[in-house]
This record gives structure tokens, sequence and C-alpha cells, in this order.
């Protein structure tokens, strides 16, 4: 039964593609990942997700740092951790649903990012996580520039470009960790 919806969505969903070359350039954006895509109606669309899911996360911020004792431990210092983890889920879920929704499947930003900031700032999520929200913006910020200066007079999509660029440094970031803690 699943294959059978899932063909007859397809077939739905090519059908509306090739009739409407709009709808098929749209899709291709949002398939990569691009910005370009993103206006201020997607923003205002999105807007209360993001704002809702980045105070559950900020609020989470705290009670993650006891999470990451352990729950034995959490408890002792008076967390809930079947809450916490709900809060969380509810946190990533809304962050990464609107990202997605607005500009597509951006890859290697949420997987950088938060490694990056952690060797500027250690492992406490207070400071984790508005580092994070200042700094992924600023990486996506530069690989659109990028993408869009080396795709002259088109443009290279920012999902392109953080995957091309992503992979390897987020390599380079694994194998640095186990080296440095066997």
């Amino acid at each position: 039964a699943g294959a059978a919806l899932n063909a007859t969505l397809y077939s739905y969903v090519s059908a509306v593609m090739l009739l409407d070359t709009a709808s098929l350039d749209r899709l291709r954006f949002w398939t990569v990942g691009s910005l370009a895509s993103a206006d201020s109606s997607t923003v205002t669309r999105v807007l209360p997700f993001i704002l809702v899911g980045l105070l559950v996360a900020l609020g989470a911020a705290r009670p993650l740092n006891a999470l990451a004792l352990g729950d034995d431990a959490a408890r002792a210092l008076g967390a809930r951790p079947g809450l916490i983890r709900a809060a969380v889920i509810v946190a990533v879920t809304l962050l990464c649903g609107a990202a997605t929704a607005a500009c597509g499947p951006i890859v290697f930003v949420g997987l950088l990012v938060p490694h990056l900031v952690r060797a500027l700032t250690g492992p406490d999520l207070r400071w984790l996580l508005p580092y994070c929200a200042v700094l992924a913006p600023a990486l996506l910020l530069g690989a659109d520039v990028l993408g869009r200066v080396l795709g002259r007079p088109g443009e290279l999509q920012v999902g392109m470009v953080t995957a091309v660029l992503g992979g390897p440094l987020f390599l380079w970031l694994v194998t640095r960790a186990k080296v440095a803690h066997p």
C-alpha cells in the first residue's frame, strides 16, 4: 500500500512539475537549498515557529547541561529528563522544520556550527546555543555570497556550497576529535 501510494503521489508531483515550469524551478531550488526563493512573506510565515523554537531551546539549555551528566545526576539536580527531552524534540522540530520550509534542506550547517562553537565556548549550552544562533546565519550568508561569486553570472545554490565545503570540513573535525581523544 505504501509503495502504491508513493507511486501515485510521485506521479502527481511529476505531472505538476512538467506542466508548470515555475513550480519545477521552485522545487529545484528548494530541493538543493537556496536562499534566493525566501522573501519577506516566507520569513513572516516561519517566524512564529522560529521564535517559539528558539525560546524553548534557550529555556532548555540549563536543564540540558544537567542531563549531560546522566539521568540520575540530572534528577538529583532537580531536572526532569523526560520533560527535557520532549522540550528539545519540540525545539529541534520547530527550528529545523521552519528553516527547511523556508529555504530547503541546507546540509552541514547544523552539524558544523555546534562543533566549531564548542571549540570556542566549551560544552556549556547556555553559551553554545546563542553563539550557534549567531554563527550559523553568518556561515550560511558566507556560503551564499561565495556561491553567487563563484557561479557568476548565475548562482550556485547555498545548499551545494555548504555540502561541498561542509563534508570535508566535518570529516576533518571528526577525525581530529578521534585523534585528540583516543
